[in-house]
């Protein structure tokens, strides 16, 4: 027989030890170790190994032909376009997002639409019972969809029942961490059964050709649970990301084989379900409100897709040794920067007034060029002066001051011109990126000088003198420029 072999794993990163102890020195996590029995999925001895020579196989060339991998439409535009243009055979994706923000409603949708194109689409799920998922299925009016359905949470059953019949286009396992495996000892939900249970799903996909996607949870910092291993036995890992409070539903790929990571899929949910937004700039911005001071709207890019949000600043004096920053959707450092550069290079005193900023929507950036747009509705909210409401903004901002171009300036005009905007704010060295088609009135500024003082002549500065130009630091381009 054979002995039991007990290992402490960690339940963050899977690393094991022969002993308990406190810390994980992989990770360094505390009290993440777990004791499992690790009996089936030792190797065997090396006395009764087998001594098989390996065999020998061709090595090619990087010349040659190649063809696109074929991929499966999902009926779903959004979704398509985070994939990379649909599904590719035998393709396995991780989905990972906050618990009810909608990530079997999305599934549901997709899996219904490819049933009713014709295609063999299976659903098993291991948290929910086959009549919770045909509520959710009834209520989005998808209750005629020939969608498989199944309740099962062992893959020694699923992978026999999925190779009877006709292949399946598409399997989704809702969600992996419920899944269980005899080759482990361990109880599910562990890193070892979630591990060995993905490895053996992922091996009947590859074989069969079928597009698998596995639903992860998240830890409470947006992680996906369980060990980061399964992340790079993947061929793509999606973020269903979005508030609770808001409508608004980001699909973001993380990590994909088979397509870029810098696209994004915009959805509203509604009562019905996941509504697909072909322009999410218009849904961003359709709450605005025009004429308030510290509201700068932002010509931002998503991969290949221009996205217009707001941009909201309050700065209000501080009751505080330590002034408070406090930022929704963009980089806390990234406006620590900012604000160091508006202070030191443009006389904007801050160190007294607590600062909030918001990305309105629920959306987060997280490229430079939105430094302009916020350098404009911080001081526009210190300064109490109302920005052009038809003006957009975007440019990096440098530590000396000076504003640099941006990629794609084109295509944001493009997009600012579509929604009605009539002028743009942005570098003086983008002009030459810029075709003779833009349709906007074009505001180029070289340094962050010439931003603060058409801001500060709008409006007036609080405590008397919040903006003072005598100790400007800027360089003396700058300031000549400004004259």
């Amino acid at each position: 027989m054979a002995k039991s072999a007990l290992s402490f794993v960690c339940q963050t990163c899977g690393a094991a030890y022969n002993r308990w102890q406190g810390k994980c020195d992989a990770c360094g996590e505390w009290n993440t170790l777990a004791e499992e029995d690790l009996t089936g999925a030792t190797t065997m001895p090396v006395s009764i190994r087998s001594k098989r020579k390996g065999r020998l196989f061709t090595l090619e060339t990087l010349a040659g032909k190649t063809q696109d991998a074929p991929r499966l439409s999902s009926g779903m535009t959004e979704l398509d376009r985070v994939t990379g243009g649909g599904f590719v055979r035998g393709s396995v994706l991780l989905v990972g997002g906050d618990p009810g923000i909608g990530k079997s409603t999305l599934l549901t949708q997709a899996t219904s639409l490819l049933a009713r194109a014709g295609h063999r689409a299976v659903y098993i799920s291991g948290e929910e019972a086959v009549a919770q998922v045909r509520l959710r299925a009834e209520r989005l009016g998808l209750a005629d969809a020939p969608v498989q359905l199944a309740a099962e949470t062992s893959v020694e059953d699923i992978v026999a029942t999925l190779s009877e019949g006709a292949v399946p286009r598409l399997v989704v396992i809702d969600s992996i961490q419920t899944m269980w495996t005899d080759t482990v000892e361990s109880a599910p939900g562990t890193v070892t059964q979630v591990r060995a249970s993905a490895q053996a799903l992922i091996r009947f996909a590859k074989k069969s050709g079928t597009a698998l996607i596995l639903v992860g949870h998240v830890t409470k910092d947006g992680q996906i649970a369980g060990p980061r291993v399964v992340e790079h036995m993947v061929d793509a890992v999606l973020s269903f990301e979005g508030e609770g409070s808001q409508q608004f539903r980001i699909l973001r790929a993380v990590k994909n084989r088979f397509g870029p990571t810098d696209e994004i899929g915009v959805f509203e949910m509604t009562g019905l379900g996941l509504r697909e937004v072909s322009n999410p700039s218009e849904l961003f911005l359709s709450a605005r409100d025009l004429g308030s001071p510290g509201t700068a709207v932002f010509a931002g890019l998503e991969g290949t897709r221009p996205v217009l949000v707001e941009l909201q600043a309050l700065v209000a004096p501080t009751s505080l040794g330590t002034p408070r920053r406090a930022v929704v959707g963009w980089d806390s450092n990234r406006l620590s920067m900012v604000l160091a550069v508006l202070e030191a290079h443009c006389g904007v005193k801050l160190s007294g007034y607590d600062v909030y900023f918001n990305v309105a929507g629920g959306l987060r950036i997280s490229e430079p060029a939105a430094d302009l747009a916020a350098a404009a509705a911080l001081v526009s909210s210190l300064t109490n002066a109302q920005l052009p409401t038809d003006a957009v903004y975007f440019g990096e901002i440098s530590l000396s001051g000076a504003v640099r171009p941006v990629a794609q300036t084109s295509a944001r005009l493009k997009e600012a011109a579509k929604l009605g905007f009539g002028r743009a704010v942005l570098p003086e060295s983008a002009r030459g990126d810029i075709g003779s088609d833009a349709g906007l009135t074009l505001d180029s500024v070289a340094g962050l000088t010439t931003l603060v003082a058409d801001i500060a002549a709008r409006g007036q500065g609080r405590q008397g003198q919040a903006i003072d130009p005598e100790k400007n630091a800027t360089p003396s381009r700058f300031r000549h420029q400004d004259g």
